[in-house]
């Protein structure tokens, strides 16, 4: 069984900044691409950002430049730091993760629980 747990949300300001967390765990046996993901009130779900094992990136026009993606993968952990926060920026921010369970042998994307994000003055 493998969980995401995010941490790190909530209310800023506008050009403030945030950090996100996700952290994998259970029965892992590799992590490849991990992301994040968001998803604003009447929106569908959208990419943020997302990274492979080796470190390549792949930003949403939207926040290049002021969101920067890393990874720890001796933690199984994923960040997301957030820096000049706009009021459109609110969301449910939400971490994916591509992990190939132990006796598996293939990928399975798993998603954490969400975490809000609010921008605002």
């Amino acid at each position: 069984q493998v969980q995401l747990v995010e941490s790190g949300g909530g209310l800023v300001q506008p050009g403030g900044s945030l950090r996100l967390s996700c952290a994998a765990s259970g029965s892992i046996f590799s992590i490849n691409a991990m992301g994040w993901y968001r998803q604003a009130p009447g929106k569908q779900r959208e990419l943020v950002v997302d990274t492979t094992r080796s470190g390549s990136t792949n930003y949403a026009d939207s926040v290049k430049g002021r969101f920067t993606i890393s990874r720890d993968n001796a933690k199984n952990t994923v960040y997301l730091q957030m820096n000049s926060l706009k009021p459109e920026d609110t969301a449910v921010y939400y971490c994916k993760a591509a992990i190939m369970g132990w006796g598996t042998g293939y990928d399975y994307d798993y998603w954490g629980q969400g975490t809000q994000v609010t921008v605002s003055s």
